[in-house]
């Protein structure tokens, strides 16, 4: 296995959890903590096997300085906790040099997201639909995009490379 490719694969293993996290997201309008935990643990577990130790300390900084952005933005009421916690989460799954191209998946998983809830809303949403995120006027489910984003960066960095 190359080692771009190996650098994808804790990413990759944690699909089922992105697929879980969206789902919650859409259903209860929540990203589990424990979910959130599970991450953690899988990073924690496969970055020895997978990682160098100076990209592991990258991920684990960055990770850090995305937790610290989304805590202010959090406190000025523009992100919800249980998001931050997501994408801080899933950027130690980011390799470093594909850091930029996971902003752009991230911007195109918000705006794909943003087109299936606003079209879900339209087709199926009613006050009391059991999905919270399809209710009229309910906020946005950011872990839609969160895990959308996770899902299709190694799959967009592999088809670039």
């Amino acid at each position: 296995m190359s080692p771009e490719v190996a650098q994808f694969v804790p990413l990759i293993v944690i699909t089922p959890l992105l697929a879980a996290m969206a789902w919650n997201d859409l259903k209860n309008l929540r990203i589990s903590n424990k979910l959130v935990l599970i991450m953690l643990a899988a990073f924690v577990l496969s970055a020895p096997v997978f990682l160098s130790f100076h990209e592991t300390v990258y991920r684990a900084v960055f990770g850090v300085g995305v937790f610290v952005v989304g805590f202010l933005g959090f406190t000025l009421r523009l992100w919800g906790g249980g998001d931050v916690k997501a994408i801080a989460a899933l950027t130690l799954f980011v390799p470093s040099y594909f850091l930029l191209l996971f902003f752009y998946t991230f911007t195109l998983s918000m705006v794909v997201g943003m087109l299936f809830v606003i079209t879900s809303r339209s087709i199926i949403g009613f006050p009391e639909c059991r999905w919270l995120a399809l209710r009229p006027k309910a906020s946005y489910p950011m872990g839609v995009s969160i895990a959308m984003s996770g899902v299709l960066l190694p799959m967009v960095a592999m088809g670039l490379g």
